[in-house]
C-alpha cells in the first residue's frame, strides 16, 4: 500500500486528498524512502494554491504535496553509492514528500544521512528551513559584533536564523507579535513588533544602529533596514521575488549546500540549536495541518506523521 497526499486542482487546503496510489520504485540513481515524518513549509501551500508559482517549479496537475521528509531507505536503485537499505535519512523531494514512500533522485533532490542523536521529527524540519536560513545569513555575511534585524523571527526559517546568527556572535533583534516575544527571547532574539513605524521602534532598541538585516516575509524588514541606513549589500530577502526593494539581495535555499545542513545538525547534537515543534498531525489530518501552517502565526514547525 502507498498512501499519498495529492491534489487534482489548485486551491486551499480543501483540495488536498489522502489517496491510495501505485507504489513507486527506485530507478537508477534513485532511492526509495519509507517516510516517517513530513515537515511543512509555507512554500508547500503556496505551490498548492498558486498555479503560476507551481508552474515556475515544474509542478502540474495532478500533483503530490510537501517537500521535507525523514525516514528510512527501503529500496536502492542501480548506480547508487553511499546509501543502503535501512539507513535513516532526511531531505527534500519537491511535491512528493507526503506519502508512505518517496522516491528521491540523488542528482536533483536533497538527501542526507540522519545523524545519531537527531529524531525523525526534528530531521524532517531541516531541509528547506535550514538551507534557507543559512543562505539568508550567508548573503549578508553575519559576523560577531553585528546587530542583525530578522523579519518574521518566530517562523520556521526564523527560529533557525535567529539561533545561527547568535552562534555567529551577533546581537539579534527579531520582528514578531508582542505575544511571541518570550518565545523568540528564549532563542536569543530581542523582540520588536512588526507593522508601521518598524524603523522607529528598532531605533529605540538599538540607538547605535543595526549593521545587517534579513527579511523572511515580504519586504517590510528590508525597507526598515534601508531607512535605518543599512547598506543594501547587507540586507537579504527570501520572499520578495527576484527584484527586491533598494537593490537588496534576493536569496533562498538554492544558494545553500548540504554542508550548511551538516553544520546545523552538528549544532543540534551539541545542544546549541533547538527546533521548536509547534504542532504534530497524523497524515489523515493534512488539511487541518495546512490550515494552521497557512495561518502564519505558527511558532516553529508543523510536522506530519505517517
Amino acid at each position: 500500500m502507498n498512501r499519498a497526499v495529492v491534489h487534482q486542482a489548485f486551491g486551499g487546503p480543501e483540495v488536498l486528498e489522502l489517496r491510495e496510489t501505485p507504489e513507486p520504485h527506485a530507478k537508477a540513481g534513485e532511492l526509495r524512502v519509507k517516510v516517517a515524518v513530513v515537515g511543512l513549509n509555507p512554500m508547500d501551500w503556496i505551490l498548492t494554491s498558486m498555479p503560476e508559482i507551481a508552474e515556475q517549479f515544474g509542478i502540474s496537475l495532478p500533483a503530490g504535496f510537501a517537500t521535507d521528509f525523514a525516514g528510512t531507505v527501503d529500496e536502492v536503485g542501480e548506480d547508487v553509492t553511499g546509501f543502503a537499505v535501512g539507513d535513516r535519512v532526511y531531505g527534500g523531494a519537491l511535491g512528493r514528500a507526503a506519502a508512505d514512500h518517496a522516491v528521491v533522485n540523488l542528482a536533483t533532490d536533497t538527501i542526507l544521512h540522519t545523524p545519531e542523536g537527531i529524531s525523525d521529527e526534528v530531521a524532517a524540519t531541516l531541509s528547506v528551513a535550514g538551507m534557507t536560513a543559512s543562505a539568508a545569513l550567508a548573503a549578508i555575511d553575519v559576523q560577531a559584533g553585528d546587530t542583525v534585524l530578522i523579519g518574521n523571527a518566530s517562523g520556521g526559517v526564523g527560529v533557525l536564523a535567529v539561533q545561527l546568527a547568535r552562534l555567529a556572535g551577533a546581537r539579534v533583534i527579531g520582528t514578531a507579535s508582542k505575544s511571541t516575544f518570550d518565545f523568540i527571547g528564549h532563542l536569543g532574539a530581542e523582540g520588536v513588533t512588526y507593522g508601521d513605524g518598524l524603523a522607529d521602534r528598532v531605533r529605540e532598541i538599538a540607538p547605535d544602529g543595526i549593521s545587517a538585516a534579513t527579511d523572511l516575509f515580504g519586504t517590510e524588514t528590508a525597507e526598515a533596514a534601508l531607512a535605518l541606513g543599512v547598506p543594501a549589500e547587507r540586507i537579504s530577502t527570501i520572499a520578495a521575488g527576484p527584484n527586491p526593494p533598494g537593490g537588496v539581495k534576493a536569496t533562498g535555499g538554492v544558494n545553500a549546500t548540504p554542508e550548511d545542513l551538516k553544520r546545523i545538525t552538528d549544532s543540534i547534537v551539541a545542544g546549541e540549536i533547538t527546533v521548536p515543534i509547534a504542532a504534530t498531525f497524523p497524515i489523515r489530518q493534512i488539511q487541518d495541518a495546512v490550515r494552521q501552517q497557512a495561518d502564519r502565526h505558527v511558532h516553529g514547525k508543523i510536522i506530519i506523521t505517517l
